[in-house]
């Protein structure tokens, strides 16, 4: 059995059909369906077992889960930058994640985590995802420490020798409608197009970048699922690896692909960035997957227009919202 939690969020749910694809059906997926409509991303799949997080936690503290488990892919978490709890992150993002480790581990299952590039804060120390330097970042939002926290504890655990951790950019596409506020830019421009026929970006609010030439490493859903799922088949493979494309682009960059697919110009208008965010942008971020490369990964990445014009044309287009 392999074992996803966060199974119907927007990578999990991608993985999900990934494993399908290939012929994997015996899943269970973990989650939190709550009130909105991630459940919809359950529907094409084929899986054993679906349980709430809070049941599946219970049985692995109890020891009382006695199905075989090839492989767990723990990618529940809360991902909301914007959360202030910082308890209620400890709790989900942290204790959670440790519980989960010591569960695989236990299984002789292969435990491949999302981290997360929040940990890498303003980028002043670079994006490597070499383990040396793990204890110099400095995220900037408690999401983001969350995640930090548990990269920290896995090292000083010795775990990450045995274990996979993944910094996952940012990732878009399809299976990602349920997440609010939180959802990608191509989505939401999309919408915005189709109401009124332009978009808003965030001003900038750092000298070094121009309106709309903010940068951030843009990545497809499919091609993260194909990045995962490479640690599945690759089981000798451990540490932490920046799942990215490695290659920045800017927030006009990705506007005007999202206008491509329409066919239109761009009309592109610039707003003001909310003061909750303010002090805590991003305006850089880019992944270096060398260290991914180097393990054997050498699948072509889809370059970000191709990306867009794909989720746009056959999703977003004709009315698919899962893959």
């Amino acid at each position: 059995m392999i074992i996803i939690t966060g199974g119907a969020g927007l990578i999990g749910s991608a993985l999900a059909a990934g494993l399908n694809a290939k012929g994997f059906t015996d899943i269970l997926l973990v989650d939190i369906l709550g009130k909105d409509e991630k459940w919809k991303n359950l529907r094409n799949l084929s899986f054993t077992d679906y349980m709430e997080a809070d049941d599946f936690l219970e049985l692995i503290t109890a020891g009382r889960f006695a199905l075989p488990v090839e492989a767990v892919f723990h990618l529940g978490a809360c991902s909301a930058t914007t959360e202030l709890d910082a308890s209620y992150l400890a709790k989900n993002n942290f204790d959670y994640s440790k519980a989960a480790c010591g569960f695989a581990l236990e299984k002789k299952a292969r435990f491949v985590y999302a981290s997360s590039a929040a940990t890498y804060g303003d980028g002043s120390r670079g994006f490597s995802d070499d383990e040396s330097k793990l204890a110099i970042l400095e995220p900037m939002n408690m999401y983001g420490y969350s995640k930090q926290m548990f990269d920290l504890w896995a090292q000083k655990q010795g775990l990450l020798k045995k274990i996979v951790g993944l910094k996952y950019f940012n990732v878009f596409g399809p299976n990602e409608y349920h997440k609010a506020d939180m959802r990608s830019f191509v989505l939401k421009a999309f919408e915005q197009i189709k109401a009124n026929g332009s978009v808003s970006l965030f001003k900038s609010y750092n000298a070094d970048y121009a309106d709309g030439r903010q940068m951030r490493d843009f990545l497809y859903v499919k091609d993260a699922v194909e990045m995962t799922l490479f640690f599945l088949d690759n089981k000798k493979s451990a540490g932490i690896f920046n799942i990215g494309t490695g290659q920045a682009r800017s927030w006009i960059d990705l506007a005007n692909a999202v206008f491509a697919t329409f066919g239109k110009q761009p009309d592109i208008k610039f707003v003001d960035m909310p003061d909750v965010i303010r002090d805590n942008y991003q305006y850089f971020t880019q992944a270096d997957i060398s260290k991914l490369v180097m393990a054997g990964f050498n699948k072509q990445i889809t370059p970000l227009e191709a990306s867009v014009r794909d989720y746009v044309q056959n999703y977003l287009s004709q009315g698919m919202k899962n893959l």
